[in-house]
Protein backbone atom coordinates (compact mmCIF):
# COMPACT_ATOMS: atom_id res chain seq x y z
CA UNK A 1 0.00 0.00 0.00
CA UNK A 2 1.96 2.90 -1.12
CA UNK A 3 1.56 6.68 -0.88
CA UNK A 4 0.07 7.27 -3.94
CA UNK A 5 -2.89 5.11 -3.05
CA UNK A 6 -3.39 7.78 -0.35
CA UNK A 7 -3.15 10.45 -3.25
CA UNK A 8 -5.19 9.10 -5.30
CA UNK A 9 -7.83 8.72 -3.14
CA UNK A 10 -7.82 11.71 -1.87
CA UNK A 11 -7.80 13.27 -5.09
CA UNK A 12 -10.80 11.37 -6.01
CA UNK A 13 -12.69 12.64 -2.93
CA UNK A 14 -11.74 16.14 -3.92
CA UNK A 15 -9.51 16.52 -0.38
CA UNK A 16 -6.16 17.02 -2.26
CA UNK A 17 -7.46 20.91 -2.42
CA UNK A 18 -9.99 20.84 0.63
CA UNK A 19 -8.88 23.80 2.68
CA UNK A 20 -9.02 21.78 5.53
CA UNK A 21 -6.60 18.67 4.63
CA UNK A 22 -2.82 19.53 4.33
CA UNK A 23 -1.19 16.82 1.98
CA UNK A 24 2.15 15.69 2.79
CA UNK A 25 2.89 17.38 6.68
CA UNK A 26 3.99 16.37 9.89
CA UNK A 27 2.29 17.25 13.24
CA UNK A 28 2.32 20.81 14.10
CA UNK A 29 -0.12 23.48 16.09
CA UNK A 30 -3.33 23.21 14.80
CA UNK A 31 -2.73 20.67 12.68
CA UNK A 32 -3.39 16.67 13.21
CA UNK A 33 -2.26 13.91 11.15
CA UNK A 34 -4.38 11.25 10.14
CA UNK A 35 -1.61 7.93 9.78
CA UNK A 36 -2.43 4.74 7.95
CA UNK A 37 -2.82 1.88 10.77
CA UNK A 38 -2.14 -0.91 7.78
CA UNK A 39 1.62 0.85 7.30
CA UNK A 40 1.93 3.92 10.28
CA UNK A 41 2.71 5.87 6.93
CA UNK A 42 0.87 9.44 7.17
CA UNK A 43 -1.63 10.38 4.81
CA UNK A 44 -2.39 14.02 5.60
CA UNK A 45 -2.96 16.88 7.92
CA UNK A 46 -6.04 18.30 9.17
CA UNK A 47 -6.39 21.75 10.25
CA UNK A 48 -8.20 21.70 14.03
CA UNK A 49 -10.89 24.19 14.73
CA UNK A 50 -10.18 26.76 17.53
CA UNK A 51 -12.68 28.39 19.91
CA UNK A 52 -13.24 31.07 17.32
CA UNK A 53 -13.87 28.55 14.54
CA UNK A 54 -15.88 26.50 16.95
CA UNK A 55 -18.60 29.34 17.53
CA UNK A 56 -18.71 30.30 13.79
CA UNK A 57 -19.85 26.85 13.08
CA UNK A 58 -22.20 26.31 15.74
CA UNK A 59 -24.17 29.57 14.72
CA UNK A 60 -24.13 28.78 11.59
CA UNK A 61 -26.01 25.61 12.21
CA UNK A 62 -28.31 27.62 14.68
CA UNK A 63 -29.30 29.91 11.58
CA UNK A 64 -29.64 26.99 9.75
CA UNK A 65 -31.78 25.19 12.08
CA UNK A 66 -34.59 28.23 11.60
CA UNK A 67 -34.81 28.07 7.99
CA UNK A 68 -34.86 23.98 7.50
CA UNK A 69 -37.44 23.29 10.29
CA UNK A 70 -40.06 25.58 8.08
CA UNK A 71 -39.48 22.91 4.98
CA UNK A 72 -42.08 20.68 5.01
CA UNK A 73 -40.80 16.77 5.44
CA UNK A 74 -41.77 15.33 2.40
CA UNK A 75 -39.20 17.98 0.96
CA UNK A 76 -36.51 17.68 3.59
CA UNK A 77 -36.24 13.87 2.42
CA UNK A 78 -36.08 14.68 -1.00
CA UNK A 79 -32.75 16.50 -0.03
CA UNK A 80 -31.44 13.35 2.02
CA UNK A 81 -32.39 10.83 -0.84
CA UNK A 82 -29.93 13.43 -3.34
CA UNK A 83 -27.01 12.88 -0.48
CA UNK A 84 -27.03 9.03 -0.21
CA UNK A 85 -27.52 9.12 -4.33
CA UNK A 86 -24.69 11.55 -4.28
CA UNK A 87 -22.60 9.06 -1.54
CA UNK A 88 -23.64 6.09 -3.59
CA UNK A 89 -21.88 7.42 -6.93
CA UNK A 90 -18.78 8.18 -4.00
CA UNK A 91 -19.20 4.29 -2.42
CA UNK A 92 -15.87 3.15 -4.09
CA UNK A 93 -13.38 5.86 -3.16
CA UNK A 94 -15.40 6.55 0.20
CA UNK A 95 -14.87 2.78 1.32
CA UNK A 96 -11.24 2.68 -0.23
CA UNK A 97 -10.80 5.95 2.46
CA UNK A 98 -12.32 4.31 5.73
CA UNK A 99 -10.02 1.16 5.04
CA UNK A 100 -6.77 3.59 4.11
CA UNK A 101 -7.80 5.36 8.05
CA UNK A 102 -8.81 3.07 9.82
CA UNK A 103 -7.35 -0.29 8.71
CA UNK A 104 -10.81 -1.96 7.81
CA UNK A 105 -11.04 -4.65 5.07
CA UNK A 106 -12.35 -3.48 1.69
CA UNK A 107 -15.56 -5.49 2.00
CA UNK A 108 -15.98 -3.98 5.52
CA UNK A 109 -15.33 -0.48 4.37
CA UNK A 110 -17.72 -0.12 1.46
CA UNK A 111 -19.98 -2.01 3.67
CA UNK A 112 -19.74 1.05 5.91
CA UNK A 113 -20.46 3.34 3.36
CA UNK A 114 -23.67 1.20 2.26
CA UNK A 115 -24.65 1.73 5.60
CA UNK A 116 -25.05 5.02 5.17
CA UNK A 117 -26.85 4.92 1.97
CA UNK A 118 -29.31 2.18 3.62
CA UNK A 119 -30.18 5.03 6.36
CA UNK A 120 -30.71 7.79 3.97
CA UNK A 121 -32.98 5.54 1.98
CA UNK A 122 -34.89 4.55 5.36
CA UNK A 123 -34.69 8.29 6.13
CA UNK A 124 -36.45 9.50 2.87
CA UNK A 125 -39.59 7.07 3.58
CA UNK A 126 -39.61 8.20 7.19
CA UNK A 127 -39.90 11.89 6.18
CA UNK A 128 -43.63 10.62 5.08
CA UNK A 129 -44.18 8.67 8.54
CA UNK A 130 -43.56 11.41 11.68
CA UNK A 131 -46.64 10.42 12.64
CA UNK A 132 -48.37 11.76 16.38
CA UNK A 133 -51.03 9.72 18.00
CA UNK A 134 -54.93 10.95 18.49
CA UNK A 135 -56.28 9.83 21.60
CA UNK A 136 -60.02 9.45 23.16
CA UNK A 137 -60.83 12.56 25.41
CA UNK A 138 -62.70 12.03 28.31
CA UNK A 139 -64.05 15.43 28.14
CA UNK A 140 -66.74 16.10 25.43
CA UNK A 141 -66.08 17.85 22.45
CA UNK A 142 -62.36 17.91 23.09
CA UNK A 143 -60.04 16.07 20.76
CA UNK A 144 -56.03 15.31 22.37
CA UNK A 145 -53.68 14.57 19.79
CA UNK A 146 -49.80 14.92 20.13
CA UNK A 147 -47.21 16.06 17.32
CA UNK A 148 -43.29 15.60 16.92
CA UNK A 149 -41.24 18.69 16.42
CA UNK A 150 -37.89 19.37 15.54
CA UNK A 151 -35.50 19.81 18.21
CA UNK A 152 -32.57 21.92 17.09
CA UNK A 153 -28.81 21.37 15.99
CA UNK A 154 -28.11 18.24 16.83
CA UNK A 155 -24.29 17.69 18.03
CA UNK A 156 -22.95 14.62 16.89
CA UNK A 157 -19.74 12.73 18.32
CA UNK A 158 -18.06 9.60 16.62
CA UNK A 159 -15.51 7.39 16.89
CA UNK A 160 -12.73 5.99 14.99
CA UNK A 161 -14.12 2.19 14.48
CA UNK A 162 -17.14 3.57 12.14
CA UNK A 163 -16.61 6.89 10.55
CA UNK A 164 -18.89 7.20 8.29
CA UNK A 165 -21.86 5.02 9.50
CA UNK A 166 -22.31 6.17 12.54
CA UNK A 167 -22.51 10.00 11.46
CA UNK A 168 -25.31 8.76 8.59
CA UNK A 169 -27.57 7.07 11.15
CA UNK A 170 -27.72 10.42 13.42
CA UNK A 171 -27.77 12.77 10.60
CA UNK A 172 -29.84 11.38 7.76
CA UNK A 173 -32.52 10.61 10.63
CA UNK A 174 -31.82 14.46 12.06
CA UNK A 175 -32.23 16.22 8.96
CA UNK A 176 -35.66 14.58 7.90
CA UNK A 177 -36.59 15.58 11.62
CA UNK A 178 -35.92 19.15 10.23
CA UNK A 179 -32.49 19.62 12.83
CA UNK A 180 -29.56 20.34 11.82
CA UNK A 181 -25.79 18.75 12.46
CA UNK A 182 -22.55 19.08 14.02
CA UNK A 183 -20.72 16.60 14.01
CA UNK A 184 -17.22 15.83 15.59
CA UNK A 185 -15.65 12.95 14.21
CA UNK A 186 -12.43 11.07 16.01
CA UNK A 187 -9.65 12.99 15.74
CA UNK A 188 -8.24 9.40 14.24
CA UNK A 189 -10.24 9.15 11.42
CA UNK A 190 -10.94 12.83 10.09
CA UNK A 191 -10.23 12.62 6.61
CA UNK A 192 -13.30 10.02 6.34
CA UNK A 193 -15.46 13.09 8.17
CA UNK A 194 -14.22 15.95 6.15
CA UNK A 195 -15.27 13.26 2.68
CA UNK A 196 -18.33 12.85 3.89
CA UNK A 197 -19.56 15.45 5.21
CA UNK A 198 -18.27 17.72 2.07
CA UNK A 199 -20.96 15.80 0.07
CA UNK A 200 -23.99 16.20 2.49
CA UNK A 201 -23.14 20.15 2.58
CA UNK A 202 -22.62 20.22 -1.36
CA UNK A 203 -25.55 18.64 -2.17
CA UNK A 204 -27.87 20.70 0.17
CA UNK A 205 -26.18 23.78 -0.43
CA UNK A 206 -27.04 22.84 -4.38
CA UNK A 207 -30.78 22.50 -3.16
CA UNK A 208 -30.67 25.83 -1.42
CA UNK A 209 -29.93 24.35 2.15
CA UNK A 210 -26.69 25.56 3.29
CA UNK A 211 -25.30 25.09 7.11
CA UNK A 212 -27.76 21.77 7.63
CA UNK A 213 -24.60 19.56 7.49
CA UNK A 214 -21.32 20.96 9.21
CA UNK A 215 -18.24 19.76 10.47
CA UNK A 216 -15.99 20.60 13.73
CA UNK A 217 -12.57 18.74 14.10
CA UNK A 218 -10.89 19.58 17.26
CA UNK A 219 -9.43 18.31 20.71
CA UNK A 220 -12.01 17.68 23.61
CA UNK A 221 -10.51 20.30 25.62
CA UNK A 222 -11.25 22.61 23.02
CA UNK A 223 -14.30 21.30 21.11
CA UNK A 224 -15.72 18.06 22.82
CA UNK A 225 -16.31 20.02 26.14
CA UNK A 226 -17.45 22.56 24.43
CA UNK A 227 -20.33 20.78 22.53
CA UNK A 228 -21.45 18.56 25.64
CA UNK A 229 -21.64 22.13 27.87
CA UNK A 230 -23.59 24.28 25.11
CA UNK A 231 -27.54 24.79 25.81
CA UNK A 232 -27.62 25.23 21.86
CA UNK A 233 -27.34 21.72 21.78
CA UNK A 234 -30.85 19.79 22.28
CA UNK A 235 -29.49 16.68 21.73
CA UNK A 236 -25.73 15.13 21.84
CA UNK A 237 -25.14 12.03 20.45
CA UNK A 238 -21.79 10.39 21.32
CA UNK A 239 -20.35 7.10 20.67
CA UNK A 240 -17.07 5.85 22.14
CA UNK A 241 -16.26 4.66 25.30
CA UNK A 242 -17.71 4.51 28.56
CA UNK A 243 -15.66 6.37 30.40
CA UNK A 244 -16.43 9.26 27.70
CA UNK A 245 -19.99 8.67 28.11
CA UNK A 246 -19.80 9.21 31.82
CA UNK A 247 -18.01 12.64 31.47
CA UNK A 248 -20.69 13.28 28.16
CA UNK A 249 -23.69 12.66 30.23
CA UNK A 250 -22.64 14.18 33.22
CA UNK A 251 -22.11 17.66 31.35
CA UNK A 252 -25.52 17.48 29.50
CA UNK A 253 -27.38 16.72 31.96
CA UNK A 254 -26.17 19.80 34.52
CA UNK A 255 -27.60 22.11 31.75
CA UNK A 256 -31.02 19.27 31.09
CA UNK A 257 -29.75 18.84 27.51
CA UNK A 258 -30.40 15.27 26.20
CA UNK A 259 -28.02 12.40 25.46
CA UNK A 260 -28.04 9.58 23.08
CA UNK A 261 -25.17 7.49 24.36
CA UNK A 262 -23.73 4.47 22.70
CA UNK A 263 -21.03 3.20 24.80
CA UNK A 264 -18.82 0.11 25.09
CA UNK A 265 -19.60 -3.22 24.44
CA UNK A 266 -18.51 -6.52 25.68
CA UNK A 267 -20.96 -9.11 24.39
CA UNK A 268 -21.21 -12.62 24.86
CA UNK A 269 -22.39 -15.61 22.59
CA UNK A 270 -23.49 -18.85 24.07
CA UNK A 271 -23.70 -22.45 22.71
CA UNK A 272 -25.75 -24.89 24.09
CA UNK A 273 -25.48 -28.48 22.84
CA UNK A 274 -28.59 -28.47 20.65
CA UNK A 275 -26.57 -25.63 18.04
CA UNK A 276 -25.84 -25.84 14.47
CA UNK A 277 -21.98 -26.17 15.41
CA UNK A 278 -20.52 -25.14 11.77
CA UNK A 279 -22.98 -22.15 12.05
CA UNK A 280 -21.92 -21.07 15.74
CA UNK A 281 -18.36 -21.15 14.29
CA UNK A 282 -18.93 -18.98 11.66
CA UNK A 283 -20.76 -16.29 13.42
CA UNK A 284 -17.91 -16.68 16.36
CA UNK A 285 -14.98 -16.60 13.82
CA UNK A 286 -16.49 -13.09 11.98
CA UNK A 287 -17.82 -11.59 15.19
CA UNK A 288 -14.02 -12.11 16.95
CA UNK A 289 -11.94 -11.05 14.53
CA UNK A 290 -14.28 -8.95 12.24
CA UNK A 291 -12.65 -5.27 12.09
CA UNK A 292 -9.65 -6.96 13.79
CA UNK A 293 -12.19 -7.17 17.07
CA UNK A 294 -12.77 -3.17 16.87
CA UNK A 295 -16.72 -2.80 16.78
CA UNK A 296 -18.57 -2.36 19.83
CA UNK A 297 -20.85 -5.45 18.89
CA UNK A 298 -17.35 -7.74 18.63
CA UNK A 299 -18.04 -11.44 20.39
CA UNK A 300 -15.38 -11.10 23.74
CA UNK A 301 -16.62 -13.66 25.20
CA UNK A 302 -17.58 -16.86 24.42
CA UNK A 303 -19.78 -19.27 26.73
CA UNK A 304 -19.94 -22.94 25.72
CA UNK A 305 -21.40 -25.88 27.17
CA UNK A 306 -19.00 -28.40 28.94
CA UNK A 307 -19.83 -31.44 26.76
CA UNK A 308 -18.99 -29.40 23.71
CA UNK A 309 -16.49 -27.00 24.66
CA UNK A 310 -13.02 -28.74 23.69
CA UNK A 311 -14.40 -30.09 20.27
CA UNK A 312 -15.84 -26.66 19.70
CA UNK A 313 -12.88 -24.89 20.67
CA UNK A 314 -10.42 -27.13 18.84
CA UNK A 315 -12.74 -26.03 15.52
CA UNK A 316 -12.44 -22.59 16.24
CA UNK A 317 -8.39 -22.45 16.56
CA UNK A 318 -8.00 -24.48 13.13
CA UNK A 319 -9.99 -21.29 11.72
CA UNK A 320 -7.92 -18.63 13.18
CA UNK A 321 -5.01 -20.36 11.83
CA UNK A 322 -6.68 -19.84 8.88
CA UNK A 323 -7.21 -16.06 8.91
CA UNK A 324 -4.84 -13.94 6.33
CA UNK A 325 -3.79 -10.73 8.36
CA UNK A 326 -2.46 -7.94 6.07
CA UNK A 327 -3.30 -5.14 3.61
CA UNK A 328 -6.93 -4.31 4.18
CA UNK A 329 -7.38 -3.75 0.58
CA UNK A 330 -5.78 -6.64 -0.48
CA UNK A 331 -7.78 -9.49 -2.26
CA UNK A 332 -8.50 -12.49 0.43
CA UNK A 333 -7.30 -10.50 3.64
CA UNK A 334 -9.72 -10.81 6.69
CA UNK A 335 -7.89 -9.02 9.70
CA UNK A 336 -6.58 -5.76 9.19
CA UNK A 337 -4.24 -3.84 11.67
CA UNK A 338 -5.50 -2.05 14.93
CA UNK A 339 -5.90 1.61 14.72
CA UNK A 340 -2.83 2.63 16.26
CA UNK A 341 0.39 1.57 18.77
CA UNK A 342 -1.89 2.18 21.52
CA UNK A 343 -4.05 -0.17 21.00
CA UNK A 344 -1.29 -3.03 20.17
CA UNK A 345 0.09 -2.00 23.64
CA UNK A 346 -3.45 -2.58 25.03
CA UNK A 347 -3.79 -5.91 23.39
CA UNK A 348 -0.48 -6.93 25.17
CA UNK A 349 -1.40 -6.26 28.21
CA UNK A 350 -4.97 -7.36 28.64
CA UNK A 351 -3.20 -10.39 27.13
CA UNK A 352 -0.65 -10.65 30.11
CA UNK A 353 -3.63 -9.82 32.64
CA UNK A 354 -5.33 -12.99 31.29
CA UNK A 355 -2.48 -15.15 31.81
CA UNK A 356 -1.56 -13.60 35.61
CA UNK A 357 -5.26 -14.84 36.23
CA UNK A 358 -4.77 -18.20 35.15
CA UNK A 359 -6.07 -17.96 31.37
CA UNK A 360 -4.46 -20.07 28.82
CA UNK A 361 -3.51 -18.50 25.63
CA UNK A 362 -4.84 -21.35 22.76
CA UNK A 363 -4.03 -19.40 19.87
CA UNK A 364 -2.52 -16.38 18.95
CA UNK A 365 -1.31 -14.12 21.42
CA UNK A 366 1.32 -11.54 20.08
CA UNK A 367 1.49 -8.99 16.85
CA UNK A 368 1.75 -10.08 14.25
CA UNK A 369 4.50 -9.77 10.78
CA UNK A 370 3.09 -8.63 7.60
CA UNK A 371 5.36 -8.42 5.37
CA UNK A 372 5.95 -4.78 3.26
CA UNK A 373 4.40 -3.13 6.31
CA UNK A 374 6.54 -2.99 9.28
CA UNK A 375 5.26 0.00 10.25
CA UNK A 376 1.37 -1.52 10.49
CA UNK A 377 -0.30 -2.09 13.54
CA UNK A 378 -0.94 -5.80 13.77
CA UNK A 379 -2.02 -8.56 15.82
CA UNK A 380 -2.76 -12.39 16.13
CA UNK A 381 -6.19 -13.00 16.66
CA UNK A 382 -5.98 -15.03 20.08
CA UNK A 383 -8.24 -16.92 22.18
CA UNK A 384 -8.17 -17.28 25.72
CA UNK A 385 -9.32 -19.86 27.94
CA UNK A 386 -10.31 -19.64 31.34
CA UNK A 387 -9.49 -21.45 34.00
CA UNK A 388 -12.13 -24.28 35.32
CA UNK A 389 -13.01 -21.70 38.06
CA UNK A 390 -14.54 -19.88 35.53
CA UNK A 391 -13.16 -16.41 37.16
CA UNK A 392 -11.27 -14.06 34.87
CA UNK A 393 -11.55 -10.48 35.80
CA UNK A 394 -9.91 -8.86 32.61
CA UNK A 395 -12.45 -10.67 30.33
CA UNK A 396 -15.14 -8.35 32.65
CA UNK A 397 -13.56 -4.97 30.29
CA UNK A 398 -13.60 -4.57 27.03
CA UNK A 399 -10.29 -4.34 25.05
CA UNK A 400 -10.76 -3.47 21.30
CA UNK A 401 -9.02 -6.13 19.83
CA UNK A 402 -9.41 -9.70 18.40
CA UNK A 403 -9.08 -11.44 21.61
CA UNK A 404 -12.20 -13.87 22.67
CA UNK A 405 -12.20 -15.37 25.79
CA UNK A 406 -13.88 -18.64 26.52
CA UNK A 407 -15.85 -20.65 29.39
CA UNK A 408 -17.67 -23.50 29.76
CA UNK A 409 -21.02 -23.73 31.15
CA UNK A 410 -23.45 -26.43 32.99
CA UNK A 411 -27.17 -25.06 33.13
CA UNK A 412 -28.38 -22.46 30.91
CA UNK A 413 -28.89 -20.37 34.09
CA UNK A 414 -25.49 -20.34 34.71
CA UNK A 415 -24.66 -19.66 31.35
CA UNK A 416 -27.21 -16.36 31.08
CA UNK A 417 -25.85 -15.16 34.61
CA UNK A 418 -22.20 -15.29 33.63
CA UNK A 419 -23.80 -13.38 30.26
CA UNK A 420 -25.02 -11.02 32.10
CA UNK A 421 -22.45 -10.38 34.53
CA UNK A 422 -20.36 -7.66 32.98
CA UNK A 423 -21.38 -3.65 33.29
CA UNK A 424 -21.84 -3.59 29.19
CA UNK A 425 -25.35 -4.22 27.72
CA UNK A 426 -25.26 -4.08 24.06
CA UNK A 427 -25.59 -6.98 21.74
CA UNK A 428 -25.90 -10.91 22.82
CA UNK A 429 -26.44 -14.35 21.07
CA UNK A 430 -27.51 -17.47 21.85
CA UNK A 431 -27.07 -20.60 19.19
CA UNK A 432 -29.79 -23.52 19.73
CA UNK A 433 -32.45 -25.72 17.82
CA UNK A 434 -34.36 -26.11 21.02
CA UNK A 435 -37.30 -23.49 21.61
CA UNK A 436 -36.52 -23.55 25.07
CA UNK A 437 -33.97 -22.69 25.02
CA UNK A 438 -34.11 -19.43 23.17
CA UNK A 439 -36.96 -18.97 24.77
CA UNK A 440 -35.23 -18.74 28.07
CA UNK A 441 -32.84 -16.76 26.45
CA UNK A 442 -35.41 -13.87 25.16
CA UNK A 443 -37.62 -14.66 27.92
CA UNK A 444 -40.29 -11.21 27.98
CA UNK A 445 -39.74 -11.34 31.85
CA UNK A 446 -36.71 -9.64 31.46
CA UNK A 447 -34.70 -12.56 32.84
CA UNK A 448 -32.85 -13.69 29.80
CA UNK A 449 -30.17 -11.41 28.08
CA UNK A 450 -29.90 -8.15 29.60
CA UNK A 451 -28.45 -6.40 26.27
CA UNK A 452 -30.34 -4.20 23.50
CA UNK A 453 -29.51 -5.97 21.30
CA UNK A 454 -30.29 -10.35 21.46
CA UNK A 455 -29.47 -12.95 18.44
CA UNK A 456 -30.55 -16.28 18.12
CA UNK A 457 -28.16 -18.27 15.83
CA UNK A 458 -26.76 -15.40 14.48
CA UNK A 459 -23.99 -13.77 15.80
CA UNK A 460 -23.42 -10.91 17.72
CA UNK A 461 -22.21 -8.50 14.74
CA UNK A 462 -24.08 -7.78 11.67
CA UNK A 463 -26.69 -5.47 12.69
CA UNK A 464 -29.22 -4.47 9.93
CA UNK A 465 -30.41 -0.77 9.57
CA UNK A 466 -34.21 -1.45 10.19
CA UNK A 467 -34.04 -1.89 13.78
CA UNK A 468 -33.07 -0.15 16.47
CA UNK A 469 -29.36 0.02 17.19
CA UNK A 470 -28.27 0.44 21.32
CA UNK A 471 -27.98 -1.14 24.48
CA UNK A 472 -28.21 -0.55 27.98
CA UNK A 473 -26.39 -0.44 31.30
CA UNK A 474 -23.52 1.40 30.49
CA UNK A 475 -23.79 0.87 27.01
CA UNK A 476 -25.66 4.03 27.93
CA UNK A 477 -29.53 3.15 26.97
CA UNK A 478 -29.25 5.52 23.52
CA UNK A 479 -31.00 3.81 19.93
CA UNK A 480 -29.95 4.74 16.91
CA UNK A 481 -30.80 3.63 13.34
CA UNK A 482 -34.11 2.08 12.78
CA UNK A 483 -37.45 1.92 14.02
CA UNK A 484 -38.43 4.21 16.25
CA UNK A 485 -35.17 6.01 16.60
CA UNK A 486 -36.08 9.20 14.59
CA UNK A 487 -37.88 10.08 18.02
CA UNK A 488 -35.09 11.34 19.90
CA UNK A 489 -34.15 13.75 17.22
CA UNK A 490 -37.52 15.60 18.16
CA UNK A 491 -39.74 16.93 21.01
CA UNK A 492 -42.87 15.63 21.57
CA UNK A 493 -46.58 18.18 21.85
CA UNK A 494 -49.72 16.89 23.31
CA UNK A 495 -52.59 19.41 21.96
CA UNK A 496 -56.13 19.30 23.38
CA UNK A 497 -58.31 20.87 20.96
CA UNK A 498 -61.66 22.30 22.65
CA UNK A 499 -64.49 22.48 19.56
CA UNK A 500 -67.38 22.64 21.83
CA UNK A 501 -68.82 25.81 23.80
CA UNK A 502 -68.49 24.57 27.14
CA UNK A 503 -65.55 24.68 29.66
CA UNK A 504 -64.63 20.89 30.99
CA UNK A 505 -61.96 19.86 33.64
CA UNK A 506 -60.50 16.41 33.30
CA UNK A 507 -61.26 14.21 36.40
CA UNK A 508 -64.77 15.31 36.81
CA UNK A 509 -63.42 18.06 38.69
CA UNK A 510 -65.93 21.25 38.91
CA UNK A 511 -64.95 25.23 39.08
CA UNK A 512 -68.09 26.76 38.52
Amino acid sequence: MSSAMHTEVLRSLGLDSHPRVVPGVGPSDGVIVSNNPATGQPIAGVRLDDASSYERTVAQSAEAFIRWRSVPAPARGQVVRAIGDEIRKHKDALGALVSLEVGKIRSEGLGEVQETIDIADFAVGLSRQLHGLTMPSERPQHRLMEQWLPLGPIGVITAFNFPNAVWGWNAMLAAVCGDTTVWKPSLLAPLTAIATNAIADHVAKSMGHPGVFTLVIGTDDVVGERMAADPRFPLISATGSCRMGRRVGQVVASRFGRCLLELGGNNALIVTPSADLDLAAKAVVFGAVGTAGQRCTTTRRLIIHRSIADRFTQTLINAYKTVRIGDPLAEGTLVGPLINARAVEQFERAIAQAKAQGGEVLVGGGRASVSGAPGGHYVQPTIIRAPDSGELPIAKEETFAPLLYVFAYDTLDHAIAMHNSVEQGLSSAIFTNDMRESGRFLNPDGSGSDCGIANVNAGTSGAEIGGAFGGEKATGGGRESGSDSWKAYMRRQTITVNFGSTFALAQGIRFE
